[in-house]
């Protein structure tokens, strides 16, 4: 999973949290999803405690987007065989090829021309749909830039533009997509709209902290009413002044959630990633600590804290005795005043490396293989990442938000390519043994 494993695998500390890292990737893929919570009995379809009678239906639809929509559908696709119809998801870098289901391709993080043409054919098709159709919608983290249909009087450019402020700002996911989905017609449920009166199953894979389908993919499963003075107190917040989408804003109107039932099932999350590390560690001999699973903020001041936890515990036995690994998983955020290269995990790292106890090894992924805008997944450091004569350097990479270069340089990257899944972030953190200072 993770290229040149073996020049950073070099102790059973560094080994154990890039298997606890891959373990969580595995966890979050589409295939295991479907696994875990669907099952097809004869015409009756059940997700989760649902159940669905195919018989009663002529058609299943396949539709949706995110960075994991082309394996959640080519998962579906196995368990469902000709049943499906056919449909489009878009998706940004494909790792998997359904037969009966397009694959669009668009941008992320911010949208772009593909991303509109995706959500247009994904549309397209929804309002092709009838009384006799079930609707699978399969949404995944990375939806709210891939499916992008600009409201009336607004442009992806502007999308686009709005989108990298707040992002650039530090803004949480769930006020970005406050902002996307005000201003958009497939967000806050406009998919479903556009599907009925079909019958309309959102099953939805989780990137954010608190796995809310209304803010997963800015919920175009999820019948959502729109204030515009809410996004625009999001703008205000962080000081973001875009004439056009602010005006736009100012004469848009609150308008209410639409009337179409839908039942939306999330099918995996970052839970699913920490568990399977946590596991993992455990059938080690190691013993697991969560620290979180929904861990927000700045992303330096997440590694810091995760350094101190490991030297209390090295020092201490709290809050566990070593040998011991410690997770988190959630969404940290950057709020950007240089210009370098860098991301969440990347930044997460690298603070943390510079206050690590000897013996400590702390290993940051997003499990979607892209750390911001970058080709690094995430990094995984030690004490030695960041030594005495690096501490002014890493400063300074800190502070112009260029983590990727000061990691590469020492060899701390971790790579994996788009890994098609994407259920938020998980940290490692491995402790082998008592430290005394």
């Amino acid at each position: 999973m993770f290229a040149d494993r073996g020049a950073l695998a070099d102790s059973p500390a560094h080994d154990l949290a890039l298997d606890c890292l891959a373990a969580g990737i595995e966890a979050g893929r589409p295939a295991r999803a479907v696994e875990r919570n669907c099952s097809v009995d004869g015409d009756v379809l059940r997700i989760r405690d649902a159940e669905y009678d195919l018989s009663a239906f002529d058609e299943v639809v396949l539709l949706g987007g995110g960075k994991a929509a082309d394996g959640l559908a080519a998962a579906l696709e196995n368990l469902l065989g000709d049943r499906i119809s056919g449909g489009v998801v878009v998706t940004h870098e494909p790792t998997a090829d359904p037969e009966r289901v397009t694959v669009r391709e668009g941008e992320h993080p911010e949208p772009g021309e593909g991303s509109v043409a995706g959500a247009s054919a994904v549309l397209e098709r929804a309002a092709a749909a009838d009384e006799r159709t079930l609707v699978l919608a399969a949404i995944t983290g990375g939806g709210s830039a891939l499916l992008c249909a600009p409201a009336e009087g607004l442009s992806v450019r502007d999308l686009r533009a709005v989108t990298r402020e707040l992002l650039d700002a530090g803004a949480a996911i769930d006020e970005v997509n406050a902002v996307r989905r005000t201003c958009s017609g497939v967000k806050g449920g406009g998919l479903a709209a556009a599907a009925a009166p079909a019958a309309i199953v959102g099953l939805l894979m989780s990137d954010v902290v608190d796995d809310d389908p209304a803010v997963i993919a800015s919920g175009p499963t999820v019948p959502t009413e729109t204030d515009p003075e809410v996004a625009l107190a999001v703008l205000d917040r962080y000081g973001v002044d875009l004439p056009t989408v602010g005006a736009w804003l100012r004469d848009a109107s609150t308008t209410s959630a639409p009337d179409v039932d839908v039942d939306n099932h999330v099918l995996a999350s970052g839970r699913d990633a920490v568990d399977a590390a946590r596991d993992l560690a455990a059938d080690r001999g190691y013993e697991p600590c969560v620290l979180a699973r929904r861990l927000g903020g700045e992303a330096s001041e997440a590694g810091r804290f995760h350094a101190a936890v490991a030297r209390e515990l090295a020092e201490s036995g709290d809050p566990v005795e070593p040998p011991a690994v410690l997770l988190s998983g959630g969404e940290t955020t950057v709020s950007v005043t240089g210009d370098g290269d860098g991301g969440p995990n990347l930044e997460f790292a690298l603070a943390g490396a510079a206050a690590l106890p000897d013996g400590a090894v702390l290993g940051a992924v997003d499990t979607d293989g892209s750390d911001g805008s970058t080709d690094a997944a995430g990094a995984l450091v030690d004490a030695g990442t960041v030594g005495d004569a690096d501490a002014d350097a890493a400063s300074r990479a800190l502070a112009e938000n260029d983590s990727y270069a000061f990691l590469d340089e020492r060899g701390a990257l971790l790579r994996t390519g788009a890994t098609g899944t994407n259920v938020d972030d998980l940290r490692v953190l491995v402790v082998e043994r008592p430290v005394r200072f």
